[in-house]
């Protein structure tokens, strides 16, 4: 969609969100621009099944060869890939006896569904979703010589299988599916540049992996420290959980997660926090408008027409509406609008041109002040030609 675009306004119009998840993608866009977002979608990772892998094979070989006393479900999706491979080998039944005869450990609610559609019953599921959580549980009992299945969730847990190992326990590592690159990367660059340039609202993680590839494709473009300080500011970093969260802790960007684990309440969450954080009044003589991230909301009723700007012309506006009235200098405005880019006065007239060709009517709103620069009209019918 082109700036200067008119459509009819919605909660998340004026926002530009990227998306790094691989699974559930389409769903996850579908509900943001269902509400008015633009959508850059930028798969972070992929997941590699391992159905016909030998590694899981042999793994379910060695669960069936004696009894297990513990199992570990580690995501509802790796745990139903399991299941379904074993019962393509014929392993089926006996591997969903070995489960419900063992005591089962489910992380969060995913894990857990899946557990039960197969007809187990967890013992334990923590609610932070941890595998920490389970750690501690399951190192709290005797585990010499049990015998721990441990369903991996697109990595190794090598800190949970060394543990149960040191307390005298046999662990059988259930290699479900693999996190891999993506294939294309072009998307995930082209996201953290964006980012870094300042033309994303909000980013969504859903696994932590997806986190840390954001980040190692953001360094790999030379961006990594203009988007950590994005995240740490004017962007919004949105995952799906605490456990998602933890790479975003670790470097202090400030990440924000919903109550529940859900793609909804995600998109809840963004919806209801996204606005606060960028939402200015933009005095229109005897009226006021609202600049909503890149896009200007016209008209009292609801739901109001928008306008959809450029970055850099949303930029300005946002700065003269900040001081309606006020002269804002070229050079204040390059400071602002482009710091650190290496742009010069042309580029914040052709930003106040292309702002005033969007805002059609409304153009006389940005007035310009010979050899100062451009001011907000306040004054009764600074919003008509």
């Amino acid at each position: 969609m082109k700036a200067g675009t008119r459509e009819t306004a919605a909660e998340l119009t004026g926002f530009t969100v990227g998306v790094t998840a691989a699974r559930r993608r389409e769903e996850l866009t579908a509900l943001l621009r269902r509400r008015g977002a633009r959508v850059m979608e930028a798969p972070a990772l992929r997941i590699v099944p391992l159905e016909d892998d030998a590694a899981l094979r042999a793994a379910t070989e060695r669960c069936l060869a004696a009894p297990l006393d513990y199992v570990v479900a580690t995501t509802g999706v790796g745990w139903r890939g399991w299941m379904s491979a074993a019962e393509g080998w014929g392993y089926g039944a006996a591997l969903t006896t070995a489960c419900r005869e063992a005591e089962v450990l489910s992380r969060g609610p995913k894990a857990t569904g899946a557990v039960r559609a197969c007809g187990t019953t967890e013992t334990y599921s923590p609610a932070s979703e941890a595998v920490d959580e389970l750690r501690t549980w399951l190192l709290a009992r005797d585990l010499r010589g049990r015998r721990v299945a441990v369903q991996e969730h697109g990595a190794p847990l090598p800190g949970l299988a060394s543990a149960l190992r040191e307390r005298g326990a046999e662990v059988v590592e259930v290699p479900v599916y693999r996190w891999a690159p993506p294939r294309d990367p072009e998307p995930v660059r082209r996201l953290a540049e964006a980012t870094a340039r300042g033309e994303v609202h909000a980013l969504l993680f859903t696994s932590a992996p997806a986190i840390t590839s954001f980040l190692e494709h953001a360094e790999a473009a030379g961006k990594y420290e203009t988007v950590l300080e994005r995240l740490r500011t004017d962007v919004l970093p949105l995952c799906v959980g605490a456990v998602c969260a933890r790479p975003l802790l670790e470097v202090d960007a400030g990440p924000v997660w919903p109550e529940r684990g859900r793609l909804g309440a995600m998109v809840h969450l963004l919806t209801a926090t996204l606005p606060g954080r960028d939402r200015h009044l933009v005095p229109a003589g005897d009226r006021t408008l609202v600049l909503q991230g890149n896009a200007l909301l016209l008209g009292d009723d609801a739901p109001a027409e928008a306008v959809w700007l450029t970055p850099g012309s949303a930029r300005v506006l946002r700065a003269l509406a900040e001081r309606p009235g006020w002269v804002v200098g070229r050079p204040e405005l390059l400071r602002r609008v482009w710091p650190g880019r290496g742009a010069d006065e042309h580029a914040v007239e052709a930003a106040v041109t292309r702002l005033r060709a969007a805002l059609g009517p409304y153009a006389s709103l940005i007035r310009t002040v010979p050899k100062r620069g451009y001011r907000l009209a306040t004054e009764p019918g600074g919003g008509t030609r």
